[in-house]
């Protein structure tokens, strides 16, 4: 199980006294949105869960219901994703992605990229349940091309399982994406598709190193010169998350965030979906890579409530 969360049970935890508290911050005239905040960010989902349920067997209520009807804006986002289950919440992520006119192709990538095996075959199976629809059949109806084919590559989840590695395949593959890329004149991108959809993690990251020694060149500026539009960002974020999710994350969170102007709907996600994953990591490489930390661009590029919340879920400065 993940334990490099910001998040972690609760304890000593008490429903009921939580869902009482929760009832009185929202009712009458005004909302007190410090408690709801604070409860809400420093219990774990499952408790979470245990509160709706008190919620609604003391009021007979919908917790959900409620914190849309008294809050607003980013805050009432941040805090209605916080109650989503960890799978229904990547699962109603990509429905938003691929409903009504255009696609999110950014959410499809991230969450696709970086998600396990297991949490891609749970994403499904949950997605089937919520929505009674395949998302395979949804995702093909709104892509194309070799995009959607790494996609549907992605939603196989059959990536090989990490047991040792065999140097000779490793050797193999380096060659076939030298061959497919800097060596042919345009790319055979199926080859990439392949590769980079299917091997181990391990067995991956062995092929990048040979990569960069029979080519000169690291993977990525490959897949930068020879693909482009979305299956170039997918290809670079299917790279990026075998090399390190927490890297992976932490370079999502800083482009969030960095100029003018913040992308709320990607920092929420992030900072909620892994917040009992392995944020602590995240923060490490957001400190490494971008000189600052995540706890200080929050702070300078968000406000009010909402940015009290994302500073609790990320549970501290790394200065």
């Amino acid at each position: 199980q993940y334990t490099r969360g910001t998040v972690t049970a609760f304890a000593p935890f008490d429903a009921r006294a939580d869902a009482e508290a929760l009832r009185k911050a929202m009712k009458g005239l005004g909302t007190d949105e410090e408690t709801v905040l604070t409860i809400l960010t420093t219990r774990n989902n499952a408790q979470r869960q245990e509160i709706a349920s008190a919620f609604k067997t003391l009021f007979g209520r919908d917790l959900v219901d409620d914190l849309k009807s008294e809050l607003t804006g980013k805050f009432e986002t941040l805090m209605v994703s916080l109650m989503r289950p960890a799978y229904i919440f990547d699962a109603h992520a990509l429905k938003h992605a691929i409903k009504g006119a255009g696609t999110n192709e950014k959410v499809l990538t991230e969450i696709l990229a970086s998600r396990t095996p297991a949490e891609v075959q749970n994403i499904k199976q949950v997605y089937q349940q919520e929505y009674e629809a395949s998302l395979e059949d949804k995702i093909t109806g709104e892509t194309s091309g070799h995009f959607q084919r790494l996609l549907v590559v992605l939603l196989q989840a059959n990536r090989d399982p990490d047991v040792g590695v065999d140097e000779a395949l490793v050797e193999q593959d380096a060659q076939v994406l030298f061959r497919a890329g800097e060596l042919k004149w345009g790319t055979d991108e199926e080859k990439f598709i392949t590769i980079l959809g299917t091997r181990s993690v391990s067995h991956l990251r062995r092929v990048f190193d040979k990569y960069m020694t029979i080519s000169g060149f690291q993977i990525e500026e490959t897949i930068d010169r020879e693909t482009s539009g979305d299956l170039e960002k997918l290809l670079l974020a299917v790279v990026k998350c075998i090399r390190s999710v927490p890297a992976y994350f932490a370079e999502t969170l800083y482009y969030s965030m960095k100029g003018a102007g913040t992308d709320d709907d990607t920092l929420i996600r992030v900072m909620v979906s892994r917040s009992e994953v392995d944020l602590l990591d995240i923060r490490r490489e957001f400190r490494k890579n971008f000189a600052k930390s995540l706890y200080q661009m929050i702070q300078k590029d968000t406000s009010g409530d909402y940015r009290k919340a994302l500073l609790l879920l990320c549970g501290g400065d790394d200065d």
